[in-house]
């Protein structure tokens, strides 16, 4: 998470909480005038495309008042969903034994890429399993970690 990035979730973190969700993650994408500020909201009932609305308006109205973001951006709030992204080495830990997509933000060992079996979690690692080799990947190194279930 970059150091904007953590801001705004600090910022938005308890109104989120106080409508009854979890801030699961957020992304902020920086492109020129039309940025993307995308958040990601969860609970255990799941999260519906009203609840979503709902705290959209809620978070519109702090980000309009504290005005965290130069220029112009877009607001976008969803659901995890099944093949979520995965923000933090706690929510890893939940998943695993699931088949894990990582992109890290240098090569390690000659690749950026690596799908397999998420094994386990090392302190701040991860462990995947490709095949039949481990690769112990420093969660502060991943730029995008995503669970794809396999059904």
């Amino acid at each position: 998470m970059t150091k904007k990035e953590a801001e705004l979730a600090d910022l938005l973190r308890a109104t989120v909480e106080a409508m009854g969700f979890a801030l699961w993650g957020l992304e902020f994408r920086a492109q020129g005038k039309n940025s993307l500020l995308r958040i990601y909201i969860d609970r255990e009932a799941g999260v519906q495309v009203d609840d979503c609305a709902q705290v959209s308006r809620q978070i519109s109205g702090i980000l309009d008042v504290e005005d965290p973001i130069a220029g112009e951006y877009s607001l976008e709030v969803s659901s995890p969903g099944i093949d979520r992204f995965l923000f933090s080495i706690e929510q890893c830990q939940q998943y695993v034994g699931e088949w894990l997509e990582v992109k890290l933000r240098v090569p390690f060992e000659g690749r950026k890429n690596f799908n397999g079996t998420l094994v386990g979690i090392e302190d701040q690692d991860v462990v995947v399993r490709i095949d039949d080799d481990e690769y112990v990947l420093p969660f502060d190194s991943i730029d995008k970690a995503k669970v794809k279930p396999r059904l």
